[in-house]
């Protein structure tokens, strides 16, 4: 079947056209080769790269200020290149056929990262109501189920919920992104997500309030671990 549908439809990659790339099945090597990846030296908690050579274990000014309720957080890449460009037209073209290249990236930065680890569930930051039936699907929805399928762990979206409308943090400042999601998320289903270890997605993480503020509330409810991976870091 796959073969038949990439006769009818000739896949290209995103980045520079071309045909029939065989690293991803949207994205060749050139490109993901030339894509600035999030590595060492980084925050160990929230994992927010910093300039400059780091020999110890290195802990941000945010996250020693302001310890966050999630245990740890990491991302695949910075929100540029070919990456970048797949997030934007998944997220606001409905490119749903990116979403397993996307969740394929975060099984890699998954290994990588969080090692050993183990997880109970795959849960997605959700999105209010009103935007989810405007926008027709949730892209964190859409990479957690995907990455779920990968690692053979459960997914759900029904742990936690988002409560109001919030604003689009894109071009608000770190204060207010904080404001801007606070209490703006409730934990459900208390009996299932007690005692359980979860793995929170979502596609972009820039200051962390968002994840922060879901991390608080899936706490809040009883898990008793909250590890974040996203696909890119703002």
């Amino acid at each position: 079947m796959s073969a038949i549908l990439d006769f009818l439809y000739p896949r290209n990659c995103l980045g520079c056209g071309a045909p029939a790339p065989t690293t991803f099945r949207h994205i060749c090597w050139d490109c993901w080769s030339d894509t600035l990846k999030v590595e060492p030296p980084f925050c160990r908690i929230c994992g927010d790269p910093v300039a400059g050579a780091v020999s110890h274990d290195f802990v941000c000014f945010s996250c020693a200020d302001s310890p966050p309720a999630f245990d740890l957080a990491r991302s695949v890449v910075r929100y540029d290149g070919v990456v970048g460009e797949a997030l934007k037209r998944l997220k606001y073209h409905r490119a749903l056929w990116l979403a397993p290249d996307l969740a394929e990236l975060m099984h890699g930065c998954l290994k990588a990262e969080y090692g050993e680890l183990e997880f109970d569930w795959v849960v997605p930051v959700p999105l209010y109501h009103v935007r989810r039936r405007e926008r027709g699907f949730n892209q964190s929805t859409l990479l957690a189920h995907a990455l779920a399928r990968q690692i053979s762990c459960k997914s759900t979206d029904r742990f936690i919920k988002r409560i109001r409308p919030t604003a689009t943090q894109t071009h608000l400042t770190a204060p207010q992104r904080l404001s801007n999601v606070h209490d703006a998320f409730e934990s459900k289903r208390e009996k299932q997500l007690a005692g359980q270890r979860v793995l929170l997605v979502d596609d972009v993480m820039t200051t962390g309030a968002t994840v922060n503020a879901c991390a608080k509330a899936l706490k809040k409810g009883g898990a008793a671990s909250v590890h974040v991976l996203t696909v890119a870091r703002g």
